[in-house]
């Protein structure tokens, strides 16, 4: 037996000891649950949220309402400027003055012509008296130089008569025919100097003239500059001669117009124009013209649009939105013709623009729809689609480029 026993120990397999599990490895599998789990979780709800859809917001369209003359296609292009005077003017002196008084308060209608201020006129004044007597004394030497002419021309005559009957000699006619040459030429050496006395005359009343400030054209003075005592010139005026005065009959708006847009806009095309200081009075208008230059800076072009209703309470440099209106073509409403859909206006966030040209998706039976609109004026309002889209329909609004055509879609508040 113990012989066999020691056999078996022989052949015995030694193993080394089993150590137990070390904390590490447990953490490691429970994370890795975890992550199993987290998965199906997420699997579900990725699921529950496709069949749902993507969560959007939603906004309606509204109909553009038609007032104040603007057709019912609504406004094309919306630009902001300011109101101009197409006639003004900066009242001063030709030359360097003093003020004497000022006759003009700002706010005052004035007529062409009135009186606005005098300046002082003494020195022209002088001038003036001073021209006035050169002439006086010119036409005292214009009369001697007549008297001795016609003192000299007898004698002349006489002295040629007797040359020819040879009576005298050649060189006493010679004499005779000089004293009576010199005496002409002294007339019209006094004639031209009377002449040029009188024109020094005129210049000298002009400028008296010039001392007294008149209203170019009918208008309201706006800015009064000058007070008694002060030196005014045309040059050196310290901020704008005199006075300013202003044509309101000359009122209009100049805007700037994005170059990308200009193609909307045309002369005498329909226009609305709203003030800042009444933004709920919409005032008819017509553009006047487009200048045809473009501001390289700003990429934009100058139009001027003209009210066609005047009013007082349209001052220069008032701050102005004009809308480009939408006119039905000529004939449209005729019989047979369609009339032209109506504006809508929309949130600017549920639209995709691209130029003229837009992309909106029309949530319908709980699916969006991708429909091509032509977009209108873009204000504080909103976005203008002016065709494409019916008023009342229900747009999707947030992150348009996770839509798709067709994709369902979840509204949310």
């Amino acid at each position: 037996m113990d012989q066999k026993s020691a056999l078996l120990d022989q052949l015995r397999i030694e193993r080394p000891p089993v150590s137990p599990p070390r904390a590490s490895n447990r953490l490691w599998w429970l994370l890795g649950i975890c992550a199993i789990v987290l998965g199906v979780a997420i699997g579900v709800w990725l699921f529950a949220f496709a069949a749902e859809g993507v969560p959007v917001q939603s906004t309606v369209a509204k109909a553009v309402a038609s007032s104040g003359g603007v057709p019912a296609g609504g406004s094309l292009l919306d630009a902001s400027g300011y109101v101009v005077a197409l006639r003004e003017a900066t009242v001063s002196g030709k030359g360097i003055y003093k003020v004497d008084e000022v006759l003009v308060q700002e706010g005052q209608p004035i007529k062409r012509g009135e009186i606005m201020a005098r300046l002082d006129d003494s020195n022209v004044r002088a001038a003036l008296e001073q021209a006035i007597a050169q002439v006086t004394q010119y036409e005292a030497t214009l009369a001697a130089a007549k008297l001795a002419a016609e003192d000299a021309r007898p004698i002349f005559l006489r002295n040629q008569a007797q040359l020819a009957e040879g009576l005298i000699s050649q060189e006493t006619f010679d004499t005779s025919k000089s004293i009576y040459d010199a005496a002409t030429a002294q007339v019209l050496v006094a004639q031209g100097n009377l002449t040029a006395a009188r024109a020094n005359v005129e210049v000298a009343r002009r400028l008296e003239d010039d001392t007294i400030i008149r209203a170019p054209f009918d208008g309201v003075v706006t800015v009064k500059n000058a007070q008694p005592g002060e030196i005014v010139s045309p040059q050196y005026s310290g901020g704008g001669g005199i006075a300013k005065i202003v044509d309101m009959d000359s009122l209009e708006v100049d805007v700037d117009v994005s170059e990308n847009f200009i193609t909307r806009v045309h002369a005498k095309q329909a226009a609305t124009i709203t003030l800042n200081a009444y933004p709920d009075w919409q005032i008819p208008a017509e553009v006047i013209a487009i200048i045809p230059t473009a501001d390289r800076s700003k990429a934009t072009v100058k139009v001027r649009v003209g009210f066609k209703q005047k009013d007082a309470r349209v001052v220069p440099e008032m701050g102005a939105r004009v809308s480009f209106l939408d006119e039905a073509p000529q004939g449209q409403s005729q019989a047979g013709a369609s009339s032209p859909a109506a504006s809508v206006m929309v949130a600017p966030e549920a639209v995709q623009a691209n130029g003229d040209s837009g992309t909106v998706f029309v949530i319908v039976d709980k699916k969006v729809e991708r429909r091509a609109v032509r977009l209108g004026a873009r204000t504080a309002e909103g976005q203008t689609i002016l065709s494409g889209l019916a008023p009342g329909a229900v747009l999707a609004v947030g992150d348009l480029s996770k839509l798709s055509d067709g994709a369902r879609v979840r509204v949310t508040q």
